[in-house]
């Protein structure tokens, strides 16, 4: 049965996705073969497309690490999962071997949970990525609690967002950060407690202020480049920074805050999902965390807008406009 694939032949911009009909693979040992209903996109995505992600592509690429779906075969080996399952596709797997953005995927079992009771497919897209990224660094790393003040960079992302909701539940203190003044009144409709509007270093007298001379807990960052020297001066004593992706583009001219560092007893570091994601202690109690809250109503992705599968490039524009507030997500018409 041939449908479509999402592959791109050379790096760059969102003009060198194609679509592609290509018969569904077999999935082998410890695969799954799932038609795909809908994909979350991410910046990592973008990154790979442009060639300035941490994984080659080989060509002809395939890429996307987020999906909801439906199962329709299993390798040998799998357990857990049976033909009509319906699930989501966690980022556990190189995309330089493994790609969701289509009609059908074949992926590694160990990246496919079943989706939570009542959860639609258009949120078991949008959540994983966001959701564990955010727990990851909030609650794993962090163990922010009541009362804690989290900076947090970007925030009108995915990530973002759902950080600033993940504070919320835990009774801490978001603190959102944005340069864009039009985005102010969302992240306060979010639940940011507190929202600067400018660079970081504009910011870091606002965030004295929000806490009372204090500092924060936390400064979660996707940035990185030059403004980390701010950020570091936002935290509190013993305070935590933890980068998780390179919006700036000048990582490798990302400085070590050390005067900030030694002067306040910090600890800067880096962290990707991939490693929460590895372990299946601190995934298993990621899941729960999240799911239970998505549950519950204390956890709700924001969707800032719908695409179709044909219109993919135009997505991915979209995706690096920074107009967006949330996750943006491409369906393929599959419903389940």
């Amino acid at each position: 049965m041939n449908s479509r694939v999402i592959r791109f032949y050379e790096t760059g911009g969102p003009e060198v996705l194609r679509i592609a009909d290509e018969p569904q693979r077999e999935p082998g040992a410890g695969e799954v073969l799932l038609r795909v209903a809908a994909m979350g996109l991410n910046r990592a995505e973008a990154a790979f497309r442009a060639g300035q992600y941490l994984e080659t592509p080989e060509f002809p690429a395939r890429l996307g690490y987020e999906a909801s779906g439906t199962v329709l075969a299993t390798g040998a080996s799998v357990t857990g999962l049976a033909v009509g399952d319906a699930v989501c596709v966690l980022p556990a797997f190189a995309m330089s071997r493994y790609g969701v953005y289509g009609d059908w995927a074949v992926v590694p079992a160990e990246a496919v949970i079943k989706r939570p009771e009542g959860m639609s497919d258009i949120v078991g897209a949008s959540v994983w990525m966001a959701y564990l990224t955010a727990y990851g660094a909030i609650v794993d790393l962090a163990k922010v609690g009541a009362g804690d003040a989290v900076v947090i960079t970007a925030a009108s992302s995915s990530v973002g967002i759902a950080a600033i909701q993940i504070c919320n539940l835990l009774g801490a203190v978001p603190i959102a950060l944005t340069r864009d003044p039009h985005k102010e009144a969302a992240l306060r409709e979010q639940g940011a407690a507190h929202v600067v509007v400018g660079s970081a270093e504009s910011a870091v007298e606002a965030v004295a202020r929000a806490t009372a001379g204090r500092g924060a807990r936390l400064v979660f960052d996707p940035v990185a480049g030059p403004a980390v020297l701010a950020l570091a001066e936002m935290l509190a004593p013993g305070g935590l920074m933890v980068l998780y992706g390179n919006l700036s583009g000048q990582a490798a001219a990302t400085p070590f805050p050390f005067f900030a560092a030694v002067g306040k007893g910090l600890a800067v570091r880096g962290y990707l999902v991939f490693e929460l994601i590895r372990d299946a202690v601190r995934r298993d109690a990621a899941i729960r965390f999240v799911a239970q809250g998505i549950a519950d109503g204390r956890l709700r992705p924001v969707i800032a807008k719908t695409f179709t599968l044909d219109e993919i490039v135009a997505a991915h524009r979209y995706l690096e406009s920074n107009q967006q507030i949330g996750k943006i997500v491409v369906t393929t018409g599959s419903s389940i």
